[in-house]
């Protein structure tokens, strides 16, 4: 079960980056990307567990490939690095722009 705890950090961390920091795009940014890739993740973790083994075994290889890519998408953003996921991206550029208006 330590996967689902896994796949829920970068939601939780999103969320709470994206209340906190109201003035800096670039935080705002990877935080709404981090949302969308967590949410994701959970989803299709959930529709995994509805198929035995494979299922099973695909969810937490996907966890821990979403383990390591909160990580990475961390230390991005922590080196001052844009790093943008294309659709997640793209996604929470558009977000970001609404937001603005």
């Amino acid at each position: 079960m330590l996967d689902c705890y896994v796949t829920y950090l970068g939601l939780v961390s999103g969320i709470v980056f994206l209340v906190l920091e109201k003035d800096s795009r670039f935080v705002r940014f990877h935080a709404l990307q981090s949302i969308f890739i967590s949410g994701t993740l959970v989803v299709v973790n959930i529709v995994l567990t509805a198929i035995p083994v494979f299922g099973w075994l695909l969810g937490v290889l996907l966890s821990l490939i979403g383990f390591v890519l909160w990580i990475v998408m961390m230390l991005k953003a922590y080196q001052g690095k844009r790093f943008k996921l294309s659709v997640f991206g793209d996604m929470a550029e558009k977000q970001l722009d609404q937001m603005r208006k």
